[in-house]
């Protein structure tokens, strides 16, 4: 017997709360219309966007319509849940352009054919055609400040003495309005959220309430953390994963995900991928049994990089990341080797000097991994130098043969002091 929709979001680890035990009911007996929204406050969505997506994606191969709501007004002021200062309010002009990059790469997640196709909306159409008067008139006059105060959002930013401008003081009750609206014209009945979105969803909710006396309900998700409670969003050090590739390449963002440790893999295999329950508790035993062979952290990568940048790019950063010390180094995409050692030093030197060769011992102390002769031939004798990732001999010299791409030479000490030689 198949899992409901509600079963499928319990067991992956999306549900943190919920407004009524009749949001169970809903998802599992009913095909209903949901929602969540996405503010174009950044030029791309990150890996923690992943978290609504993919529920509203698994909520719509149960057979519900997920709504997606572009925060074109919204954006425009910032939301201030989990933010400890004011956000830098962005140029109208900005905020379009953020959108545009927003909904393109929305789009791939949802179908938007069929008896339960996705609809996609923004709510700048219908909140922008408010005067400020008749937004006051007609929405504020039913929300208390009360109400509003007591939202953690707006404790935790005053019991701290943090700034909070009336202008990110409002963005609730433009979401509030946005349920309100989204009720009316769609019959939408559940939003969805991360948890620090419970406080403008429940503002929501009793905002339906009270102006059409009906029920509509919320759920939200646990924040995502690593095990080691760090914070997985764009603007936490260290675990920024864009899905944009020119802000992060697909190499970064495979490596991101490679690198999940072992006490998270499972949590994210769940939440980040479409994979079958039997295939995740499978790599959940082999990472008991097996935790040096890192199956379910590979699985984990190849998976959310082919979806979010095709199987291609993701079998040719898997790759990479297999051969980085090997001889097959060679036979990955030049794109991705340069990505690989992005970070390495790199010499610029003619290519004319490639014509008589360049003894390697030379071309270690250009590099600067070594400082002398005397050094290079300790090395060299002790099997410490690689050239293209195969142990150098002391007597070799640099020709054109051993280029790779061209124009790349690799020499490495050991296995971390790494030279990239570039030769135009």
């Amino acid at each position: 017997m198949s899992q409901s929709a509600y079963e499928t979001l319990r067991w992956r680890g999306f549900i943190k709360q919920q407004t009524s035990p009749e949001v169970e009911a809903l998802l599992s007996r009913r095909k209903i219309k949901c929602y969540a929204g996405f503010d174009p406050t950044g030029a791309s969505l990150h890996l923690g966007h992943l978290v609504p997506i993919m529920a509203l994606a698994h909520l719509q191969r149960a057979g519900h319509t997920p709504i997606i709501l572009l925060g074109g007004a919204t954006g425009m002021i910032g939301d201030p849940s989990g933010k400890s200062e004011e956000r830098v309010l962005l140029t109208p002009e900005a905020t379009r352009e953020n959108k545009e990059a927003v909904r393109r790469q929305l789009q791939r997640f949802f179908s938007f054919e069929g008896e339960n196709a996705a609809i996609m909306v923004n709510n700048a159409d219908w909140t922008g055609k408010y005067s400020y008067l008749d937004f006051l008139r007609e929405v504020g006059k039913h929300i208390t400040i009360k109400d509003m105060l007591e939202k953690e959002s707006v404790k935790r930013r005053l019991e701290r003495e943090q700034s909070l401008s009336y202008t990110e003081f409002s963005y609730m009750i433009l979401q509030a309005h946005d349920f309100l609206h989204l009720f009316d014209e769609l019959g939408c009945l559940v939003q969805l959220g991360g948890d620090d979105q419970w406080g403008n969803i429940t503002l929501g909710i009793d905002l339906v309430r009270k102006l059409r006396a009906k029920e509509v309900y919320g759920l939200t998700f646990p924040l995502l953390t690593t095990a080691s409670g760090q914070k997985f969003g764009k603007t936490e050090k260290g675990t920024s994963a864009w899905l944009d590739p020119a802000l992060t390449t697909p190499y970064r963002f495979y490596q991101c995900l490679i690198n999940a440790e072992d006490r998270d893999v499972v949590s994210y295999l769940k939440l980040f991928t479409f994979l079958e329950r039997g295939v995740i508790e499978e790599l959940e035993r082999a990472t008991a049994a097996a935790p040096h062979e890192r199956r379910a952290q590979k699985k984990l990568a190849w998976e959310v990089t082919a979806l979010i940048h095709g199987e291609a790019q993701a079998d040719a950063v898997a790759k990479a990341s297999e051969v980085i010390f090997s001889e097959a180094i060679r036979d990955v995409p030049e794109a991705v080797f340069r990505e690989i050692f992005a970070d390495a030093h790199t010499l610029v030197l003619p290519e004319s000097e490639l014509a008589a060769g360049i003894p390697l011992g030379d071309a270690l102390v250009k590099a600067g991994l070594a400082k002398s002769r005397n050094e290079t031939r300790r090395l060299l004798e002790q099997g410490g130098v690689y050239l293209n990732n195969r142990k150098a001999a002391a007597e070799e010299k640099l020709t054109r043969s051993e280029l790779l791409f061209g124009r790349w030479l690799l020499l490495r000490k050991g296995r971390k002091e790494t030279c990239l030689l570039r030769f135009e």
